[in-house]
């Protein structure tokens, strides 16, 4: 069995899927659109306490589609949900959608999820009016870009005590693309007593994010790291993102699929999936063609896990600098460990 990176280490290297980000610096906040050439088939996990989610009965396991056209990963909390009703509109208007009834206007299926990014220090003093619809809009235009680090949705991004970003990886395993596209702005952190070293790292390859390995002699410890996130106020930190497979699968079996990728939250992250979180990760897959093998859903979960392990990993290490209040993994590695 041969694996590899795919050749952009991205979700794009799943075939029908397109990424477009928007983002607005002083805002400190965006969005991130993954919309598709024709509908894929899509599935929904959902841990943690906080989500801030839209349409995720319409992906659920006893909907009757069980489909999506496109998926919205925001910032902004509740007011970022707006991102999907804008993509929706725009798609709509395309003609891309559902049309029950033939001649009346299609109607898109497009989930999503918010990451709270209110408190980061961003002008959100936004009025009556929230940007996110027209951030929508501005993404969904976008060149698809295989970029990690401060773009889109995770432009605000803050995870524990560190920046926060968007990550995305890809392998290829004899044939089959499985990727992952992820927003980390959890309450936990993703980086090793050392201050150095991302809990990611057993997974990462070619050094996609540093290199760094732990020293020999850090020890274990059983208590929470001293650089989660202050306050610890329900609702305010969460992961969301979407895994992706090249291969039709069995609603079940991307269900089952969305279910084993929130592993690999749990591989990068310490602590993940808690009362403050609202992890919400989607699965997609071709909706065309016979329905794969079961068996391969072994497989294919726990390379969707290790993907989004390492796109936790890949959005922390490429995260810019500047922010004062927040260091960037890059700013402290050439420091000594932090004094935890």
């Amino acid at each position: 069995m041969s694996a590899r990176p795919g050749p952009t280490n991205s979700l794009l290297d799943v075939p029908g899927i397109h990424i477009g980000h928007a983002q607005d610096e002083a805002l400190r906040s965006g969005v991130t659109v993954l919309h598709f050439g024709e509908a894929m088939a899509c599935a929904v996990d959902m841990r943690g306490g906080g989500p801030a989610t839209r349409e995720t009965d319409a992906v659920g396991p006893d909907a009757t589609l069980g489909i999506a056209h496109a998926i919205t990963l925001a910032g902004g909390s509740v007011f970022g949900l707006a991102a999907g009703d804008a993509v929706a509109q725009a798609l709509s208007a395309r003609g891309v959608g559902f049309s029950p009834v033939q001649g009346a206007r299609p109607v898109p299926l497009v989930p999503g999820a918010c990451i709270y990014d209110l408190a980061n220090g961003g002008a959100k003093d936004w009025g009556d009016t929230a940007p996110y619809a027209a951030l929508a809009r501005a993404a969904l235009v976008t060149r698809s870009s295989a970029a990690s680090g401060s773009v889109g949705a995770g432009i605000g991004a803050v995870a524990g005590a560190w920046r926060g970003g968007l990550g995305t990886a890809s392998i290829v395993i004899d044939g089959i693309a499985i990727a992952a596209l992820v927003v980390a702005n959890p309450i936990g952190s993703p980086v090793m007593p050392d201050g150095r070293t991302l809990w990611a790292w057993p997974f990462e390859l070619d050094d996609e994010f540093g290199g760094r390995r732990p020293t020999a002699d850090m020890p274990a410890s059983a208590t929470l790291p001293a650089d989660i996130k202050g306050g610890r106020a329900p609702g305010a930190a969460t992961c969301i993102g979407a895994v992706a497979v090249s291969v039709p699968v069995t609603r079940e079996t991307l269900r089952r699929i969305a279910i084993m990728a929130q592993d690999g939250l749990a591989r990068a992250i310490r602590p993940s999936h808690a009362r403050f979180d609202g992890d919400t990760l989607f699965a997609l897959a071709p909706l065309e063609g016979a329905a794969g093998d079961p068996d391969l859903s072994i497989m294919l979960g726990s390379a969707a896990a290790d993907c989004v392990a390492r796109s936790v990993g890949r959005a922390i290490w490429a995260a810019d600098t500047g922010w004062p209040d927040t260091p960037s993994l890059r700013e402290a590695s050439h420091k000594p460990p932090l004094a935890l």
